[in-house]
């Protein structure tokens, strides 16, 4: 598979990323290495480091980047531990950070991990195959009104009520062990007219995939710290593909470009907030047509920019 083919805003993330030949740049989702391959091609004395909890993706990005393994470190982890990771190697800031915070197509073609309503396989769903829990758990053991909650808010699904209410009442019965059981019982659960806008378990595979791997946990307990590991001038880009992580990353890098919390009839700021840099993208920058028509997973991409002030 051509990873570099599914790498979403490529050409706009690097772009945006001002890549210098001498710099220390992180790819926090390393994924196949498409993002990587084509800051590693502009580096001459620099180094790129490239973290993922998914040992299938770090091992095939390994082999991706193999040209260009004295530019290159491969490390096993999650992107919330970025600066401890950096440690270990030595490294205390970077001229570059990006993420990709879409499920890759390694991920979503791997058939038997469960990511994918397409493929009949276990409920599993880690990203970090280490980890115990698994959608499998979240679905045979969550209450309703978790399940409720984890439909509503994460897969913003206006059926989330009756999809939970299906599942409790299936699960009495038999554990629900497979993507296609799972699917039976949210068709059941969504009014026929309603199937014809896309597949019925779309918004609810995303919604257990997000609480499985505490995807928007991660992103809000890290993105202050990525801004911190950034060198004066450096660059923060980041992809996201639904509304609750871009509200997160929007809201954060605006925070960190205006932190000042004084009431506006103050004359002079005292709180002593200082701005951390600026948002350089004011709208996100989005697909082009073309993208969109040869990359239909790129559809509701967003990239979104922050840079440290000098």
């Amino acid at each position: 598979m051509d990873f570099a083919h599914y790498s979403v805003l490529l050409a706009e993330t690097i772009e945006e990323l001002h890549v210098k030949p001498e710099g220390i740049y992180v790819d926090g989702t390393l994924g196949g290495g498409g993002h990587a391959l084509e800051v590693c091609r502009r580096l001459t004395t620099g180094h790129l480091y490239g973290i993922d909890q998914d040992c299938s993706a770090v091992r095939a990005a390994g082999e991706r980047l193999a040209a260009f393994r004295e530019r290159v470190t491969v490390i096993r982890d999650n992107y919330r531990n970025m600066r401890a990771a950096l440690g270990q190697e030595g490294v205390e800031s970077a001229d570059g950070i990006l993420l990709d915070l879409g499920v890759s197509s390694y991920q979503f073609d791997s058939q038997e991990r469960g990511f994918s309503y397409r493929f009949d396989a276990p409920l599993d769903m880690r990203m970090d195959q280490r980890q115990e829990l698994t959608a499998g758990e979240i679905v045979n053991n969550y209450s309703e009104s978790e399940l409720y909650r984890i439909i509503r808010d994460y897969g913003e699904d206006r059926f989330a009520k009756n999809i939970a209410k299906h599942i409790v009442r299936t699960r009495a019965l038999r554990p629900i062990r497979t993507t296609f059981e799972l699917n039976e019982i949210i068709r059941a659960a969504v009014p026929a007219k309603m199937r014809r806008d896309g597949h019925p378990s779309r918004q609810t595979f995303q919604a257990l995939r997000i609480e499985c791997n505490g995807e928007l946990e991660a992103l809000e307990s890290s993105l202050e710290d990525f801004i911190d590991i950034l060198k004066p001038g450096g660059r923060l880009c980041i992809i996201t593909f639904h509304s609750l992580e871009d509200r997160i990353v929007k809201n954060i890098f605006r925070k960190n470009e205006s932190p000042c919390t004084c009431p506006p009839e103050f004359p002079v700021c005292v709180c002593g907030k200082v701005s951390k840099g600026t948002v350089v993208t004011r709208k996100p920058i989005v697909p082009t047509e073309k993208e969109l028509e040869e990359n239909s997973r790129s559809r509701s991409a967003k990239l979104r920019v922050f840079e440290k002030a000098n």
